[in-house]
């Protein structure tokens, strides 16, 4: 297996959050190393390349970016994933939604040479269980729940902003068609969460702004706080 059974932590800080350093995220990402993260996911270059210099477990790495709608697309071509490769990243995640964007290339095509030029397992990021079925299909190593929730128009509801998409795993663990393993991430800040994601048969977890982003960590206090506080 690519990595073994357990905790995936993502380290990215985007434009605004005051951790935005690829030094500061590479000692993050080496102490989720050290804490047992089985993988750290990551974005971009120059954070790919300063956590490869301190990491000893596999870096997933994406390359976010932006379409003529606005909308951010992970690793939509082939040069953006040779990109990553190049900076240390040993799994490529990409978009393999059905949701359409002006820089995505054919997924199975991009799925292909990722394979064969770059000699690099894939993980497809999901939304549905179409789409998870439909990506081991095209020759994915991995689906994740990535996206579930966070395309236009298919946003989860504020509620359960701190609520994995417990129906949507269970429908794609149950799908004959999921021929490769499932990694649960989006919404899940709870180990009792996590604990129930492993039971129900998910490979790992990806656990991103609830260990390595002190601004949603702090957000999530003060919302379960909410009505208690002084104004």
């Amino acid at each position: 297996m690519l990595f073994p059974r357990g905790l995936i932590v993502s380290c990215q800080a985007l434009a605004g959050n005051p951790l935005r350093d690829s030094d500061i995220l590479a000692h993050m990402a080496k102490a989720a190393e050290l804490g047992g993260a089985r993988a750290i996911r990551a974005n971009g270059v120059s954070d790919i390349s300063a956590m490869r210099r301190l990491l000893d477990v596999p870096i997933i790495g994406i390359n976010k970016m932006t379409d003529d709608t606005g909308r951010t697309v992970i690793t939509p071509t082939f040069e953006s994933a040779r990109a990553v490769v190049e900076a240390g990243a040993d799994i490529i995640a990409l978009d393999a939604t059905f949701q359409t964007s002006t820089l995505r290339e054919d997924t199975k095509t991009l799925i292909g040479r990722i394979h064969a030029e770059l000699g690099k397992p894939v993980m497809a990021d999901i939304s549905t269980a179409d789409e998870a079925e439909h990506a081991c299909a095209i020759g994915a190593d991995l689906v994740s729940t990535t996206l579930a929730g966070y395309l236009p128009n298919h946003h989860f509801p504020e509620e359960e902003r701190y609520v994995p998409d417990f129906p949507l795993i269970k429908e794609i663990l149950s799908r004959r068609g999921v021929t490769c393993p499932v990694v649960g991430e989006g919404r899940f800040w709870r180990v009792e969460d996590m604990r129930r994601g492993l039971e129900m048969g998910l490979h790992a977890i990806v656990v991103g702004k609830a260990i390595t982003n002190p601004m949603a960590i702090t957000a999530y206090y003060t919302h379960g706080l909410q009505g208690l506080m002084e104004v």
